[in-house]
Formats: C-alpha cells, structure tokens, sequence
C-alpha cells in the first residue's frame, strides 16, 4: 500500500536534497545539555547537541531551544557568528524536531535564560514528521501509548515520571544492595506455570519442539538459588500472567522478588516497611502521598488486618463459617454480588472464591497502608502453614490505596508438604480452575536436597510507580506498553 504523506512531510522530505551529510555518523560533545545549562557565563568551547524543540527565525537571528531527556538549553544562531552561507543554511533547512550539534560560549540573556551563543553548528538528524503543538502535545491517551516517543519529547511531565521510575529501582537496588542481597537472573522461559495463582502465556521452542510457559513469577527458581548457598537473593523480573487487563493490571509486567534465608514473614513486615519508607522519604522529603482527591500516609507503623477481619468490615460473610466453596459460593448468591471473575465462580477452589470475594468487597477502600495476614491455606500453596492453625498461612500483602503493593511470606520449606499441596493444585487445575498451580516435581526434588527456613517477597514495580506518581492507569507508568495493532 502507498504511503500518503502530509505537506509538511513532503517540504521536510525535499529539504534533505539540500542537506549534504543529514545523517551524520556522530557528534563530538564535552557536556551533558543539563550540565550546560548549569555552568557559569563566559565558559566557551561548550559542545552539545540534542533535538530543537522550539524554534523562532528572524532575520538575522534565530533563537531555538534543544533538549533531551534529562534537560534543555536556548541557544542563539546569529549570522555575525556563523557567517552568511552557514545562517542561510539554519534558515533553509532546519525545522522543529531536527537533531543539531553546537559549539559556542555561555551567557545570560536579558530575560535570566542560560543560552550558547554559537560560533558553529552541525545538522545532526532529520525529522521527517513534524512535532505536535508545543503546548497541548500529544493529548490522546492511546496515541500516547502508541507514540511514546513523541510524548516524551514534548511532555515534562511523561519526561519526569520515567525519570522517576528509573530513580526508585535504582534506590531500591541500592537499599538491598547494602543489606546483603545478591541480584541474579533467572529463566523467563519454564517448563512450569509456577511461583503464583495466575493463567500463563504458553509459547513453543522449536529446537527442543516443546511448549513453554513465559513466567508468571520467578519464585522457585530464586528459592532453588538458596538450596544453593545463597541467603539473601533478588532479581527485578519482568512477568507474564494471560489474565484481565484494566487500570491497575497488566499482562506482562515488572516484580522485584527478594527471598531471605533464616527469616519469617514477620522480619520482612518490618524490613520492607523500612525500605519503602526510607527511598519514599528520600526522593519525596514526606511520606504524605497525593493520590487523586486523598492523601495517603505512609509514616509510622502499618496495621495487620487479618482476611476474615477485613472482609468483615464490609460484609457480613465470616470465611470461618462458610469455610468451603459450596458454602460461601452459596453464601455469596445469597447476597447477590456481581464478582467478575474470569473463571466461573464455581470453578474456583475455597481460596480463590475468598480472594475473589475480598477484592470485591473489601480491598477497594483501603487507603491508608494495611498488612493483610491470616490467609487461607488452599490460596497460598507455596507458604508455610501457621504452626497455631494450619487452616491459615503465615503471609502478608501490603495493600495501599485499594491496591496490592507486596505479597509475602514465610515459605514452606517441607518437600513433602509442598507435594501435597501442589497435588491439590492441580487437582483444582483439572476441575477448571486456571489460576491454580500445576505439579512440579523439579522443584520438589530441589527442595528435597534441603532448604533452610526462608522468607520471601514480590514488589509490583509498575503498581508502586502508579501509586507514588498519582497516575490513573497502570499503563502510564510503561513506557511503551503492548498495544493492539491498529490494523
């Protein structure tokens, strides 16, 4: 099919036939843009180079600004500077959203704008599409999505957030860093859905001719990392779960997992409270968080809610007295909630109907920080059972602003248990419910070499960003997230 181009394009497309070199092969810079814009007047020989973002031609004169992700800079074009042939040049052949290299010297102008008055210049790139308005931009949510690129370009705030994002993994990886964890990988392609409740995406491999399941968590392979010495482990792993998508979900995702060897779900309670409160603090200067119309405060201690507890508070369905599927599935018709849920209710297990049930009535209107404990056993097959009720887990969520930030626990470290529990799981798996966990013996045969008494916990990166930067999708926080083809 024939591509249609604007008259826009075409004259920036007829421009390139007077442009000798329009792509050069690079560009010898001394400064950083930001770091230009930061030094004192009088410095010369200052070489940067970035897109032009706003451009004004006059006469003999042209002011523009460049910039990249990280900062912008004025300069002044003057054709006393460049000579007549070279400003002729700038005029003829520049436009918004070119790439340029200049050499010149710093000065204020009148106005208090740090500005390079160039004494040379060199095209660096063409942009064959013009740049939107510079004051509106893209505004269009799905073509933000699509054109990420162009958003950036034009949009402070996109600019910031990402920013951001790269800021607080980075604080992250830090904070454990200096308390003892190891970063390592593990493999995105298994042989086994395991680690988490969730639907996988299944893939094939040629080479081998087998099918594979993209990873909806890195969870036991991190654990057979400590079958193997190491005590304190975690990897930022991008996930996979081929469930619903809606503001606060996606497919395909990023977790931190972290796993700690001789601790319990209780120590970790405490320590990832540190930690969030620690790079919150140092990034924000408070940990009062604006999201949308309320403040969220995240100072002090967190309460611990149990599941049944907080169910309570919104309905009245005690999990302790419809303690089976038939019951509360009974139950829930009863009080004739609509809860959406991919697999039919009646296929889901005893701990999925609860879960499903407390994401209906209850987690919505948590706004404040709570630690959800006291889950069902049948929801949390790799967590260890508490030694008082072996009906319940020892594990928590942290749940902020409706929505879910940690799942944790203290793992369960008994082979035999964990076969048991896995043989429940995929007895649920045949009987239609697509979330639970399938058998894997692999990992059962790890674990059977021995594993100490560990802790471990996943972090949504993506979720934590929406929430600490007030975003209203999920979708905000990628930077290019999967689209559906136009076509």
């Amino acid at each position: 099919m024939e591509r249609v181009f604007t008259e826009q394009e075409l004259v920036r497309r007829e421009k390139l036939k007077n442009i000798k070199n329009p792509y050069p092969e690079k560009y010898k810079v001394n400064y950083e843009i930001y770091e230009a814009a930061k030094l004192e007047d009088g410095v010369d020989n200052v070489r940067v180079a970035g897109r032009i973002i706003l451009l004004r031609k006059m006469g003999k004169m042209a002011f523009l600004t460049i910039g990249d992700i990280k900062g912008k800079i004025q300069i002044s074009i003057k054709l006393d500077m460049v000579g007549e042939n070279k400003y002729q040049e700038f005029k003829e052949n520049f436009d918004l959203g070119d790439f340029i290299g200049v050499e010149g010297e710093i000065f204020t102008t009148h106005t208090g704008e740090k500005t390079i008055r160039a004494i040379n210049f060199e095209f660096l790139g063409k942009a064959l599409k013009p740049l939107p308005e510079k004051f509106h931009g893209l505004e269009d949510k799905e073509m933000i999505y699509r054109n990420r690129y162009v958003d950036l370009i034009r949009n402070e705030e996109a600019k910031n957030l990402f920013l951001f994002r790269s800021k607080f993994i980075r604080e992250i990886r830090s904070f454990l860093d200096k308390n003892g964890y190891i970063e390592i990988e593990t493999p995105i392609l298994n042989n086994k859905a395991s680690g988490a409740l969730a639907k996988p995406f299944i893939t094939h491999h040629n080479a081998l001719d087998i099918d594979l399941f993209l990873r909806i968590a890195p969870e036991t392979y991190l654990k057979r990392a400590v079958v193997g010495g190491f005590t304190k482990v975690f990897e930022i792993a991008r996930c996979f779960r081929n469930e619903g998508m809606d503001g606060t979900h996606l497919q395909d995702f990023t977790m931190i997992e972290g796993y700690g060897a001789y601790l319990n779900y209780e120590d970790n309670m405490i320590f990832l409270k540190n930690m969030l409160q620690t790079i919150i603090q140092n990034i924000f200067g408070t940990l009062e968080i604006q999201v949308g119309d309320k403040v969220v405060d995240l100072s002090g201690d967190w309460e611990s809610v149990s599941f049944r507890d907080l169910i309570l508070r919104y309905i009245d369905i005690d999990i302790n007295v419809y303690n089976t599927k038939e019951k509360l599935l009974e139950k829930i018709r009863e009080e004739k909630l609509d809860i959406d849920s991919e697999t039919p209710l009646e296929n889901l297990g005893f701990g999925n109907l609860v879960d499903q049930l407390y994401k209906k009535v209850a987690r919505p209107y948590v706004v404040n920080p709570i630690f959800l404990i006291n889950h069902p056993t049948e929801l949390s097959p790799l967590a260890r059972a508490n030694d008082d009720n072996p009906d319940i887990v020892d594990r928590f969520q942290l749940v902020i602003n409706g929505a879910e930030i940690i799942n944790a626990y203290s793992e369960l470290v008994d082979p035999q248990e964990q076969e048991k529990r896995l043989l429940q799981q995929a007895e649920l798996k045949a009987n239609g419910d697509e979330e639970a966990m399938p058998m894997d013996y692999d990992y059962i045969e790890a674990m059977e070499y021995g594993m100490p008494p560990i802790s471990g916990w996943g972090i949504g990166i993506d979720r934590l960003v929406q929430l600490l930067t007030n975003s209203e999708n999920i979708k905000d926080c990628i930077l290019f997230p999967l689209m559906k083809p136009k076509d």
